[in-house]
């Protein structure tokens, strides 16, 4: 039985019917010529193409086709910037109606900035609904934490953040500070003074409850830390202009904290007056079965910042919504050259508009639910998979050594998703250790193509224990 809904429209005319479709084995001789100039001509830091070396040409859907003809199914989705879908048609004749009439206005009212701003500031959680301000600056997710911070110190005349271990909120030398990944930083200067970590409710990694952590016994150390440490004069850790808290955790390894994770962080936000940045770049606009993923615990954010998503379909868009209180900003205080990008504004609206007429958060909480189940029974057949875990399609699997010890299985799970997109699957990877198979495929996946690409999961999986001698 689909789990769509009747009045919702058919996902399944979104994405290419016959995905998967290997036509020649992959990478095939027109994605090698691709990837061999770009690696010719583009600086090293390129990373997707040196992990999955395919030149992309068209994209629809839930799924994506290469050069050489070869049809995949995509769970990666842009690391989470395709929500509606490759060239959703919808957004599709929103954008090109919007380019026939103005592209770029700066910060000047037009519609499709005036549509969009209406409607965040209308779908926004809790008590921001309807009591909110938007505002833009550059086009990217780290450029809205960048302004969400400076927000924050401009409000409170205070430096400095309390961040969370597994965070990842951008690469700019602001969102880089609070990010925990030592990866990233090991080669820079340093970055923003008083930045402080605390650990994440990462229960299946408890640092507090070594080997036996799990929502079910969860008993809330985390927060108890993060309060111990604001309160203590001798934790070291000055009062912040900010904490900042992904409301699930996406780069870290799709981790869902349990509700009371974000409940507690709300309540110690408000005793000890450090405004709550909740970053929804990854985890909102439906992506993990509601609106915005804060919206689990029911907390309302001071400042929210967005992106990905909010592009509709790919395009460059950023924006933080802030109570009104907050909005203490002069004219030109925080401006960007692209703030009124009117095409993906006109996309951005039409995306949103996509996803409440077509039902987008329930289709995802269900099809989540379904994959997770189905992944659950993968899990059990396996020696090496630890963990999985799901909020809507934000899936993580945790590859491990050893299920007792959970020594981080690494090689593994890079071997899996290697496995992968020669099947046609393509998947990434995450988590503290890059152990963590993670799923973001395009919210209108349906429950067909995705059981396909569990189907090649599974079997991959299979196949590379088959060589460790390792299935139960």
């Amino acid at each position: 039985m689909s789990l769509m809904r009747n009045n919702a429209m058919n996902f399944s005319d979104l994405s290419y019917s016959e995905a998967p479709k290997i036509v020649v084995p992959v990478p095939g001789p027109k994605s090698r010529e691709a990837v061999s100039i770009q690696q010719r001509f583009e600086s090293n830091v390129v990373s997707y193409a040196k992990a999955i070396p395919v030149a992309f040409e068209e994209g629809r859907g839930a799924t994506i086709k290469d050069m050489d003809g070869n049809i995949y199914i995509d769970f990666f989705g842009g690391a989470g910037v395709l929500n509606v879908g490759h060239c959703n048609p919808e957004v599709l004749k929103a954008v090109t109606e919007q380019e026939r009439k103005l592209i770029h206005a700066l910060d000047f009212p037009t519609k499709p900035k005036l549509d969009l701003i209406q409607k965040l500031v209308a779908i926004a959680p809790g008590e921001m609904k309807n009591n909110s301000k938007v505002f833009f600056g550059g086009p990217t997710g780290s450029d809205a934490v960048e302004a969400a911070f400076k927000l924050a110190k401009f409000n409170t005349r205070r430096i400095g953040v309390l961040a969370f271990e597994g965070a990842y909120h951008g690469m700019t030398s602001g969102a880089l500070s609070f990010c925990a990944g030592t990866k990233f930083k090991e080669h820079f200067e340093p970055l923003l003074p008083e930045i402080h970590f605390a650990p994440y409710a990462y229960c299946y990694r408890c640092p507090f409850v070594k080997n036996e952590g799990s929502p079910k016994n969860c008993c809330m150390q985390c927060t108890e830390y993060v309060r111990h440490i604001l309160d203590d004069p001798h934790s070291g850790v000055v009062k912040p202009a900010a904490m900042i808290v992904e409301a699930i955790q996406g780069e870290g390894g799709s981790i869902p904290p349990p509700e009371e994770f974000m409940q507690e962080l709300r309540k110690i936000a408000d005793d000890y007056a450090v405004p709550l940045i909740v970053d929804e770049i990854q985890a909102g606009l439906c992506r993990t079965g509601k609106m915005f993923a804060c919206e689990y615990s029911g907390i309302t954010p001071d400042i929210m910042t967005l992106s990905k998503g909010l592009g509709g379909i790919g395009y460059p868009l950023s924006a933080c919504i802030c109570r009104s209180e907050y909005d203490k900003w002069s004219s030109g205080a925080h401006i960007g050259t692209f703030r009124g990008q009117a095409v993906a504004m006109a996309a951005g609206f039409a995306a949103l508009n996509f996803m409440e007429d077509n039902h987008v958060a329930e289709h995802a909480s269900k099809l989540g639910e379904h994959m997770l189940k189905r992944l659950t029974h993968i899990k059990d057949q396996s020696k090496y998979i630890g963990d999985v875990r799901a909020k809507g399609l934000m899936i993580g699997i945790e590859f491990v050594k050893n299920k007792k010890t959970k020594e981080p299985a690494t090689e593994i799970a890079r071997d899996v998703r290697k496995r992968c997109y020669p099947k046609g699957l393509i998947v990434e990877l995450g988590g503290h250790y890059s152990n963590v198979i993670r799923f973001l495929p395009p919210l209108v996946l349906t429950e067909e193509l995705a059981d396909r690409g569990l189907e090649i999961f599974a079997e991959t999986v299979r196949e590379q224990e088959k060589l460790l001698g390792g299935m139960i």
